[in-house]
């Protein structure tokens, strides 16, 4: 007999008008915003293989955390794919959703310490609406990325100036979303499709996969995301290389960046030891040592997202 499941149909959901956000329109910096100021001794050479590859036509490839969002460092991300300097956006479940809402109300984010204790957390009408958008994105063959896309760039949506998605779907730069079911907030949702997210964003793997297949020459940057990051860009490197090796090819003259607070210390040549806690922080030992060890190069540029984007948006665009 199947184990009993949780009855979806009880749940109560609120509209998002009555919900504090944590964070507003206004917090968005403009691109002529100084930002924290940073300066790193490696991030004008990263900045410099960037320009480099893409003159070659290499992908240059940029991974992230919602926090980037969240951080309000949209309009740079969307102002490096209008220039052409990245090939492709790829971003874990939870940074769609923030997307999308200021996108759609010019707010979000909620305080998990305020609604966790009478479980409203994540239960907003209008951002489970996405569960439907990909569905039906996925339906007419996209992905979860370019679905929800499509329907901001075309569809009411205020503020879609400030959107990733939407500047994605309008550029053809592919944005694709990497999901773990269970980890999202629409996923709480009575509307949930596992299989159609879980198949859009499979989808997206694809496409990403597709763009690892140009990295040879090529950058790939890991913006604060320690497991959805380094995870589907180890899979995906393992797929490109496996057919490269077939046609006689190799994927390894590349550089791999990781911007993040963690202090891993002085020496980034080789993995930590099993001993240290450092070795299970993936993006040290699977972006900086393990991926590049034969032929390619890696940086890790520590600091707050609020200095480093900024920062090197404005090497890049000088």
């Amino acid at each position: 007999m199947p184990y009993p499941q949780f009855d979806r149909s009880r749940l109560r959901t609120l509209p998002l008008r009555e919900r504090v956000h944590d964070m507003i329109l206004d917090e968005v910096l403009p691109l002529d915003a100084e930002g924290d100021r940073f300066a790193h001794p490696d991030l004008a050479a990263v900045a410099e293989r960037i320009a480099q590859a893409r003159e070659r036509g290499a992908a240059v490839i940029l991974l992230m955390g919602a926090h980037v969002i969240k951080m309000g460092l949209s309009r740079f991300v969307i102002d490096l794919m209008e220039r052409g300097l990245v090939t492709l956006v790829g971003m874990n479940g939870a940074g769609p959703i923030h997307d999308y809402e200021l996108a759609l109300i010019g707010a979000t984010t909620e305080s998990v310490a305020r609604y966790i204790t009478e479980g409203q957390f994540g239960l907003w009408q209008e951002t489970g609406r996405i569960n439907e958008i990909v569905a039906r994105g996925m339906s007419d063959g996209l992905g979860y990325g370019e679905a929800l896309g499509r329907e901001i760039a075309e569809g009411e949506y205020p503020h879609k100036d400030v959107s990733v998605l939407a500047a994605g779907y309008r550029l053809r730069v592919p944005v694709t979303v990497h999901i773990g079911i269970g980890q999202d907030i629409i996923h709480e949702h009575p509307n949930c499709d596992g299989g159609a997210l879980g198949e859009a964003s499979y989808r997206d793997f694809l496409v990403f996969t597709e763009q690892v297949t140009r990295l040879d020459g090529g950058v790939m940057l890991n913006y604060g995301t320690a497991v959805m990051g380094p995870e589907v860009y180890l899979k995906a490197l393992a797929m490109a290389r496996n057919v490269a090796h077939q046609e006689g090819r190799k994927i390894n003259k590349f550089t791999t960046a990781v911007f993040d607070l963690i202090d891993l210390g002085d020496d980034l040549s080789k993995e930590a030891a099993k001993s240290d806690a450092r070795y299970y922080y993936r993006p040290f030992k699977t972006i900086l040592v393990r991926t590049v060890q034969d032929g390619g190069e890696s940086y890790y540029i520590r600091g707050p997202h609020r200095g480093t984007l900024p920062a090197l948006h404005r090497l890049l665009t000088d």
